[in-house]
């Protein structure tokens, strides 16, 4: 009985780790490479969401931004906020950010539920850091961003041409409502 106990608790432990170390991992879709360099300094403050590719945590949601803040531990604070139109009501996620590699690489991992983390990747900046096209792990995850609730048609196609050449189904696109 005590080495069918001990054997069991192995292999959960086991499963725990490799699990953890899994979630940990964060990655950037074929052939898309993060901006480099990249000013942190300069992507900090809010961002609306202009598109996004839907999944389950943004479901139904409108005015949608993030704003991005400095922690004292050296990491990115996130502040995800959106009105859900179907509960009527504002939902809010608090993560976290860090680099994957060096801060002037956009390669960065994010956090909202402890150790686990997905791949957030600013594949695209203008020189003003006004517009961003963020790439996450693979390519069911794709967010265009803005500093102001609109976005230039000429900076929306040219985020689009990017994502359709990297095999982003794009026409999947969910264009948030700002309002």
């Amino acid at each position: 009985m005590k080495k069918i106990y001990r054997n069991t608790l192995l292999l959960a432990t086991l499963a725990v780790v490799a699990a953890t170390y899994t979630s940990c991992k964060v990655s950037i879709p074929n052939g898309a490479t993060a901006v480099k360099p990249f000013n942190k300094d300069k992507y900090l403050g809010t961002w609306y969401e202009i598109a996004r590719m839907d999944f389950k945590f943004e479901k139904n949601l409108k005015n949608v931004t993030a704003t991005y803040s400095k922690n004292d531990d050296g990491s990115i604070r996130v502040d995800n906020k959106g009105y859900d139109m179907v509960k009527n009501k504002w939902k809010q996620s608090i993560g976290k950010a860090k680099f994957v590699k060096g801060n002037d690489e956009a390669r960065l991992k994010v956090s909202f539920f402890g150790p686990f983390y997905a791949g957030y990747n600013v594949i695209e900046i203008d020189k003003d850091y006004q517009y961003a096209l963020i790439a996450g792990n693979n390519l069911d995850y794709l967010w265009i961003l803005s500093r102001t609730k609109h976005i230039p048609d000429a900076v929306k196609a040219d985020y689009l041409k990017k994502a359709n050449d990297l095999g982003y189904q794009t026409k999947d696109l969910v264009w948030t409502i700002q309002d």
